[in-house]
């Protein structure tokens, strides 16, 4: 498989990790969620970030998924989130995907870091620890790791640390950081791929203002697919149109605790997975959630048909 570059483009799906109802990793669903989001047109397939349950995966565990995924999905690259307390389990683990075929590896920041000085020692200490030749998705996502990262520490970073291809920006508000970062890289700075995150709440708008596409789930992947497409080639208004059919559910799978919840419910209604499942400790949604989310399911076709 091709590494990572500065000029991926397109959806990069964060997968879900299915499992069976007893918490044990469900092999045959990651073979079927694969093909459903191959089959959605993604770019990329990004495995075990914090929306595939990464933290309650065994280092075994993450490295029997990741070959499972890389192994089935051929086509498209595939970036694994190696993310870690320590250095040492992140350099394992990237060694063993990248070995596996993995196009490269994201990487958040520790909670620990405060100053634009430790953040920049942080990521040099990554880069260092899984070597030169491993393509690295810095993720910048403050509402998780509690980090704030300025756009000038992340041109800082790319112009140190080449290896470092690839912005997952999920800042909010954080319109303004792309519009930073782009305009940096017409005055000479060095160019990252933006892909960006949020259950793709802000889609249409961050397309519009330089990123390169999304790096995130949703259950409807072809939307995300879709709406890039349209904006990339210039037609905002049928992209925002398209997004908007979609936007009540996108906004009710944003729910903090209970979103992938959400996420999972639907893909196994679409039969991308056979159990919504969640690894323990995870909420399950009420059955008043379950009506809304079937609601807002029947509106969705409604607002489609309406579209076509």
């Amino acid at each position: 498989m091709a590494l990572l570059t500065a000029s991926a483009s397109g959806v990069f799906v964060i997968a879900v990790t299915p499992f069976t109802a007893t918490g044990a990793i469900d092999v045959d669903s990651l073979d079927r969620m694969t093909d459903f989001y191959l089959d959605a047109g993604v770019s990329g397939i990004t495995i075990l970030g914090m929306m595939g349950e990464a933290p309650k995966l065994t280092q075994a565990e993450a490295r029997q998924v990741a070959e499972r995924v890389i192994g089935r999905a051929v086509a498209v690259p595939v970036v694994v989130g190696v993310s870690a307390p320590g250095l040492a389990a992140i350099a394992e683990l990237s060694a063993a995907v990248m070995d596996l075929g993995a196009a490269g590896v994201m990487v958040a920041p520790t909670p620990s870091l405060r100053t634009d000085a430790e953040i920049r020692g942080y990521f040099g200490d990554v880069a260092e620890s899984i070597g030169s030749g491993v393509p690295i998705v810095l993720q910048d996502y403050p509402l998780s790791t509690s980090v704030q990262i300025h756009p000038k520490v992340i041109l800082d970073i790319a112009r140190d640390l080449l290896q470092v291809v690839m912005l997952k920006h999920e800042d909010w508000p954080g319109l303004a950081k792309i519009t930073a970062l782009r305009s940096a890289e017409a005055a000479g700075a060095r160019r990252l791929s933006i892909l960006c995150g949020n259950g793709g709440l802000f889609l249409p708008e961050e397309v519009a203002r330089g990123a390169d596409g999304a790096m995130t789930g949703f259950a409807f992947p072809e939307m995300l697919v879709e709406v890039v497409r349209l904006a990339q080639a210039g037609n905002l208004d049928r992209a925002q149109d398209l997004f908007d059919a979609y936007l009540p559910l996108v906004r009710y799978e944003q729910q903090p605790g209970v979103g992938l919840s959400v996420r999972k419910h639907v893909l196994a209604k679409r039969g991308a997975i056979a159990s919504p499942a969640l690894r323990r400790p995870g909420a399950e949604l009420a059955p008043e959630a379950l009506a809304e989310v079937e609601r807002l399911l029947a509106r969705l076709e409604r607002r489609l048909a309406e579209l076509n």
